[in-house]
């Protein structure tokens, strides 16, 4: 599933063709994703302005001129497309069929942007913008890597009192917002933290070695476009680059670029955690 640095690049992939622009047709192509699609979603579009494209966590989030605010999660394999319409200028990948175009907006400018998800993982809901810290699926987030609120801190009291492993307290959104297994399985090795702590004894000076390992695996990848491991891509259809930085994930029996100690993994909660038993503890 996309993370908060894939969820990024595609936001600013989608930020110069959508703000400022009105929405001239919406045209969805079935009735439902992972979820039915609100009542009247394109007649509730069409008209309304684009005022600000943004992001919470691994959700984008349109402000429309009508006070509304369209949410949206690219679930698995959930992709957009810019397209030009003006001659010798479309974008649409080669390698993605047509029939999983589920939703095409047509905006001002003669611009399409066209909403791909073959798995069908991913959603859209419209919400009120005046009512969005009620918004269900975002109302009870942690503070945001690289924000003024995530430090060793608060880290400290989100953690103190938790007898789970703190690679499983990191995935949880209630404690950071927009982690997922590949960053937390990169953070944790910069830290020299070991996937298999306790997250209560991490409080401190591991907390203090944290916070500026997430961010600063947060802030490559971003910069690098995110990771592709599988279906990811930007909305140009470029592949983020990140993943030929890895350290540990992905990596089992490959060596430590530190120790040269075969990388390990481990399945927590259902997910792998690779790690290095020597620079991790």
């Amino acid at each position: 599933m996309p993370e908060l640095p894939e969820v990024e690049t595609v936001r600013r992939g989608l930020a110069p063709k959508m703000l400022g622009r009105r929405f001239r047709h919406v045209r969805q192509n079935r009735p439902n994703l992972r979820f039915p699609f609100p009542e009247n979603f394109a007649d509730r579009l069409t008209g309304q302005k684009v005022e600000h494209l943004g992001r919470r966590a691994k959700f984008l989030t349109l402000s429309l001129s009508s006070g509304e605010i369209l949410i949206m999660h690219l679930g698995m394999s959930g992709r957009f497309i810019i397209q030009d319409e003006k001659p010798g200028d479309f974008y649409h990948q080669t390698a993605t069929a047509n029939k999983h175009d589920h939703v095409v907006f047509h905006l001002e400018d003669d611009i399409t942007v066209i909403y791909n998800d073959p798995r069908r993982f991913g959603f859209m809901e419209i919400w009120p913008h005046a009512t969005l810290a009620a918004y269900p699926r975002l109302k009870d987030l942690g503070p945001e890597p690289l924000s003024n609120h995530f430090h060793s801190d608060y880290l400290d009291s989100a953690l103190k009192m938790r007898k789970t492993p703190i690679k499983t307290a990191l995935l949880d959104q209630a404690v950071i917002a927009g982690l997922g297994n590949i960053y937390v399985c990169e953070a944790l090795y910069r830290a020299g933290i070991s996937p298999k702590r306790l997250a209560l004894n991490v409080p401190g000076e591991r907390a203090k070695r944290l916070v500026p390992a997430i961010n600063s695996v947060i802030s490559e990848a971003i910069e690098a476009g995110g990771s592709s491991i599988s279906d990811f891509s930007s909305t140009s259809g470029e592949l983020g680059y990140f993943q030929h930085r890895f350290d540990v994930y992905g990596r089992e029996g490959a060596p430590c670029k530190v120790c040269q100690t075969p990388i390990k993994r481990l399945t927590q909660s259902g997910r792998s955690s690779f790690y290095c038993s020597i620079c991790q503890r």
